[in-house]
């Protein structure tokens, strides 16, 4: 009995240290594919991967990024890079792999957890909170691992502001939309005060713009109507916003003037000005099979300003892999990503748009931050997107079965109308 329950234990526990350190996270990831490995139905689970949608998207990945390694040129980072570039597969294929209810108890680990960790920020703004290392992260500014942790707030804001559209829609359930879109604005606090980030904040009003598209696509008028209301709402947000976040914001466009007029700091914008233009710059050199991998290092401190040269990864996670295998590994990465969101968008039912506006997330994160190549977003924001695209294969209404059973209602169709059929 304990066999064939061990996979679903340890895909609660991964789904509840992905706030954790990079450690516990690389831990939870072998302890998982020990569990599969142990827990039988390999064969199953083979099969379902073989039908699932996103296989050939992810082994053309696969495959480009073996035929560059066989006949491109090698670096000191090769080894670390093609590392990280299974190991970004893998997180995808094991989450693909998972049964409906292992995915299930996976994100019952990551909402009990998502919990947990807004009474640690509610403690610590209330200065109650001891220092501890496991959950510096989570309550402070601590490098890109917050930035982890903003962007699951991110995905978790957008999940409750299509919670809430849906219910804003349905006459007998209208009442559930007020905490959803509640929930979401404290989301949107989160990522703003305490792990300040504008690729989350960017992330987020996408996602609620992309799930109203998403919702009231065959009604234009509800979805004019939807957007307007969106964009006001937005609007008095930003009014609104602390002085800090808008001074953010207007740092990063004056950094970008200073970055096209030639200027070069460590500034967040102009950094990434310079690597964006350098990359590009690598992937046209060698469009074809690219330059190798584990050639951005390499070539970025022979190409890139010295003040900057220490930097291992262009924060665009599409540019790093088409540096390394051309235009071709561009677009095998792209297309994973937007075949996923394609995957969401067909579905045009709740569990649908609860993983489209993930993909989304994770697309944009990916676009903006390292959030693939950097272990510290790339172990959990993909795994965490990947169940929701998971459950998004699935009949009926999987994400009933995540929340306890007196809560399971606030789950209701695409037209706000209550059902079993999501």
């Amino acid at each position: 009995m304990l066999r064939t329950r061990l996979v679903r234990y340890t895909a609660a526990f991964w789904g509840f240290v992905v706030y954790m350190p990079v450690g516990v996270n690389y831990g939870a990831t072998v302890f998982l594919f020990l569990a599969m490995l142990l827990g039988g139905s390999l064969r199953e689970r083979g099969a379902r991967l073989r039908a699932s949608p996103m296989w050939w998207p992810i082994v053309i990945y696969l495959a480009w990024t073996l035929v560059v390694l066989a006949v491109g040129q090698h670096y000191p980072e090769t080894a670390e890079n093609l590392f990280h570039g299974i190991r970004i597969a893998s997180t995808m294929l094991m989450a693909m792999a998972l049964t409906r209810v292992e995915a299930v108890w996976a994100l019952r680990g990551f909402l009990l957890v998502s919990m947990i960790n807004l009474v640690l920020i509610v403690l610590n703004e209330a200065h109650v909170l001891p220092d501890q290392q496991i959950w510096r992260a989570v309550v402070s500014l601590q490098g890109n691992k917050s930035i982890n942790d903003a962007l699951l707030f991110t995905v978790l804001g957008a999940s409750t502001a299509v919670l809430g559209l849906a219910h804003l829609a349905d006459a007998r359930r209208w009442h559930w939309a007020g905490p959803a879109f509640v929930f979401t604005v404290l989301m949107a606090l989160i990522v703003t005060l305490v792990l300040p980030s504008r690729t989350s904040l960017v992330a987020m009003l996408v996602c609620v713009v992309a799930a109203c598209v998403h919702q009231w696509r065959s009604h234009p008028r509800l979805l004019a109507g939807a957007l307007a209301a969106v964009f006001v709402v937005a609007g008095l947000l930003v009014w609104q916003a602390p002085a800090a976040m808008k001074e953010k914001f207007e740092l990063g466009l004056h950094e970008v003037e200073q970055a096209q007029a030639g200027e070069v700091s460590e500034a967040s914008m102009i950094t990434r000005y310079i690597m964006y233009r350098e990359t590009t710059a690598m992937m046209l050199e060698k469009p074809v099979i690219g330059l190798g991998i584990g050639a951005w290092t390499s070539e970025w401190k022979k190409r890139g300003p010295k003040v900057l040269d220490y930097k291992n990864m262009p924060h665009n996670d599409y540019l790093w892999m088409g540096s390394q295998g051309g235009i071709p590994g561009f677009l095998s990465l792209l297309f994973i990503m937007v075949a996923g969101v394609w995957v969401c968008w067909r579905r045009p039912d709740l569990t649908g748009r609860l993983g489209f506006v993930a993909m989304l997330t994770l697309l944009i994160a990916a676009s903006l931050n390292s959030a693939l190549r950097d272990a510290q977003i790339g172990l959990c924001l993909p795994w965490i997107c990947f169940l929701y695209l998971r459950l998004a294969e699935e009949s009926g209404s999987p994400w009933r079965e995540v929340l306890p059973q007196r809560l399971s209602g606030v789950f209701v169709s695409a037209d706000g109308s209550p059902t079993h059929s999501l």
